[in-house]
């Protein structure tokens, strides 16, 4: 927590309009327009490796001798920015935390799987104060090894190592993070203006931590978790606690986990505060051309050492810093607590009457004892009922709060790698944990024509085939690497409940679907999909293009004690513009709904515009609504909705908040009605370019082509296997 600077709506659980419309930097004329760059994301332009496989280049790293030199490096302590009592672990282990920890389970976005703490606006947090330090340490490494390792993956390792150098046994490592290259400035943080701005713009209620804005999971702008004095800056330890419970829970961890970190944190290390916060300079995107990427610098004082401000709180938390012990419960429990200011002015615990053998010494000279402290946070541990269990559990047993610890660490650092087949390195653990969703892998040698056969027999509609498997494959997340059709837990609570998915047709054509896969061998997953497939192969030849859809075999189905459902409930889909379906009207316009699912599921805008007009003519909308149904010909792929789209024989009345009449000028007929998400293909410029391609009279087999390839994009999604 040691990161912030004592100076400086609707319940939808996607990004808001600050992301997906154009701001007043970038173009102050149309400031309620689309923008579509969320979808353009790590374009390949900015790759300056592209090309490189960063899997083949983890096989020739030595693994043990970049430990050995991170080990080394953990008390090689630097003139320019020396480490606390010679040790540099609890400033490696706040980096990786704070990678890490931006992650949140509601949309999957954040987290330290792409290295996105180089850029801003991470890199510039006032949570993330002087991190930019930690990173420069480990250039030399990241220069010697080059791309052997990824920076995403050297920030966690270190905090690893960290660990383990101060007597932790961790629980493993997985490589296999690969790097971004630029910002991802399109992630929405929240809708404040100004760093650490009041919480109460993000809760309906601040009293009811739940009411915390989704997808948000901290409490203020600029932090990764709690303000580290209390709510809003205001000590109050059980307050505190109902929003570490909360915040926590955002990253999908329970209370013991939560507990567990808290306490494994302020194990080791310390909070920077003996010093004037008013003299540090800009952070690192603010900062002058010759800090060369340094933030937050003093050139007025001493600035280093014990004399360093970070957060402005000052102190350590337990008597041997460098040492993982039970030290924190040892002082947490062993002595009351009183509330003080730091030398900086922020507001900390300190013990009452504390003897000086429990104190730690100073960072630069151990002949000096100083005083400890306990961040609000801390003191939430030892005030809140079920946290103090917790605590006092782990106090009599060091080996189990090692182990539980141990275990939350990892969830916490490779929570957003996706599944156990991605995790690369000597160290990933043969254990294998719901978190991760697991699924068996399924046969890959059945006879794909024959369970074809099976399906083209079943009497299951192009509709049914189609919207069965889009549905059991969106759930697809790019951000952690979640959902997808692999597992067909579609199958499963909660998904085969969720209002999305349409549950009695639905628990339909799961029936035939699953008779196939007991019938064939293949998985229920595989014989979706095919289903799906096919259904698109039928619908291109009743347009008069015959083509064959790429199917790859080998997906498996999830058992409900492989699945972990309430981590699952988060992924649940408020609306889906892809099958023009809005579960209820949200502060967030449908096209901008529309935009989230896409960008989660990797897809580029011309991409989203293939399958949103070819889903339409498929028939596949919602509950068979007609809206944006512009054909006369369902069930046939053709570019007729993007006809009529173009076509200026009709006009367009907006007869209600999202619904709209497409008229027939001439007679004034109604033809078709239509949805913003139908619309918004006409009215936006980047999106109706797209639209007119495919609206060309000579787009007939390409529009097929792409929609095919687009659809398998999204079949595929989460088929690790196939890389």
């Amino acid at each position: 927590m040691d990161g912030i600077n004592v100076t400086p709506k609707g319940q939808c659980p996607v990004m808001h309009g600050a992301v997906t419309k154009t701001d007043g930097r970038t173009m102050n004329w149309w400031p309620n327009a689309l923008n579509l760059d969320i979808l353009h994301q790590h374009d390949s332009k900015t790759n300056p490796l592209k090309g490189f496989n960063y899997r083949e280049a983890l096989k020739t790293l030595d693994v043990p001798a970049l430990k050995a030199d991170l080990n080394a490096l953990m008390t090689d302590s630097q003139p320019w920015w020396p480490a606390d009592w010679g040790h540099y672990g609890g400033l490696f282990i706040r980096m990786a935390w704070h990678a890490a920890g931006s992650y949140r389970l509601a949309d999957g976005r954040g987290g330290g799987g792409t290295g996105n703490q180089r850029f801003s606006p991470l890199n510039s947090w006032p949570d993330n104060a002087n991190l930019d330090k930690a990173r420069r340490l480990l250039w030399p490494i990241k220069k010697k090894y080059g791309n052997q390792v990824s920076w995403a993956d050297l920030i966690l390792l270190a905090g690893n190592v960290a660990y383990e150098s101060m007597g932790l046994k961790t629980f493993g490592f997985g490589f296999g993070r690969e790097d971004i290259w630029h910002p991802e400035k399109d992630i929405y943080w929240g809708a404040e203006t100004e760093w650490l701005a009041p919480s109460d713009s993000r809760y309906g209620d601040l009293m009811d931590a739940s009411t915390m804005e989704n997808p948000l999971a901290a409490v203020q702008m600029g932090l990764i978790y709690v303000n580290p004095q209390g709510v809003n800056g205001v000590p109050d330890p059980l307050m505190t606690a109902a929003h570490v419970r909360e915040t926590f829970a955002r990253m999908a961890m329970n209370d013991e986990e939560t507990a567990a970190l808290t306490a494994g944190g302020h194990t080791v290390g310390k909070t920077h505060g003996n010093g004037n916060a008013a003299l540090l300079g800009p952070a690192p995107e603010g900062a002058d051309i010759a800090e060369q990427g340094f933030g937050w610098m003093n050139h007025s004082t001493r600035a280093i050492g014990r004399d360093t401000v970070t957060s402005g709180l000052e102190g350590a938390w337990t008597t041997h810093p460098t040492k993982w012990d039970n030290g924190y419960f040892d002082l947490l429990f062993g002595y009351e607590w009183e509330l003080k200011t730091s030398p900086a002015g922020a507001f900390q615990w300190m013990p009452i009457d504390i003897r000086e053998e429990d104190m730690p010494v100073d960072v630069e000279d151990p002949s000096i004892r100083v005083m400890p402290i306990m961040t609000d946070a801390d003191m939430a541990m030892k005030m809140d009922p079920a946290y103090r269990e917790i605590c006092e559990r782990f106090s009599r047993d060091h080996a189990y709060f090692s182990d539980t610890f141990a275990r939350a660490w990892f969830k916490l650092t490779h929570r957003d790698m996706g599944p156990k087949i991605r995790y690369f390195g000597p160290e990933v653990p043969s254990e294998e944990l719901i978190w991760q969703d697991p699924v068996t892998p399924g046969r890959r040698d059945y006879d794909v024509a024959a369970v074809k056969a099976k399906i083209a027999a079943s009497g299951l509609s192009i509709a049914e085939m189609v919207s069965t498997a889009w549905d059991s494959a969106r759930t697809f997340r790019g951000s952690d690497l979640r959902g997808g059709a692999d597992g067909a837990r579609i199958r499963l609570a909660p998904q085969k409940d969720w209002e999305g998915n349409e549950p009695a047709k639905l628990a339909r054509v799961l029936g035939v679907l699953e008779g196939i896969a007991a019938e064939t061998g293949a998985s229920v997953a595989d014989v979706i999909v095919l289903a799906g497939s096919y259904g698109v192969e039928q619908a291109a030849k009743a347009a008069g293009v015959e083509i064959s859809v790429p199917f790859a075999t080998g997906r498996g189905d999830a058992t409900p004690e492989q699945t972990d459902a309430s981590s699952f409930e988060v992924m649940e889909p408020v609306a889906d513009g892809f099958r023009n379906w809005l579960k209820k009207d949200y502060a967030v316009s449908p096209e901008e709904l529309l935009l989230d699912r896409a960008q989660l599921l990797g897809l580029t805008a011309h991409e989203m515009t293939v399958l949103v007009g070819g889903l339409r003519v498929l028939g596949a909308n919602h509950n068979g609504t007609a809206h944006g149904v512009f054909t006369d010909r369902v069930g046939a792929l053709t570019t007729d909705f993007f006809v009529a789209l173009t076509d200026m024989a009709y006009r367009w009345e907006p007869v209600g908040k999202n619904l709209y009449h497409i008229v027939e000028r001439q007679s004034g007929t109604v033809k078709w009605t239509a949805t913003r998400v139908d619309l918004v293909f006409g009215s936006n410029s980047v999106l109706r370019a797209y639209a007119e391609v495919y609206a060309q009279d000579d787009a007939k087999a390409k529009f097929v082509a792409d929609f095919v390839a687009a659809w398998v994009k999204v079949m595929n999604a989460g088929r690790f296997d196939l890389n």
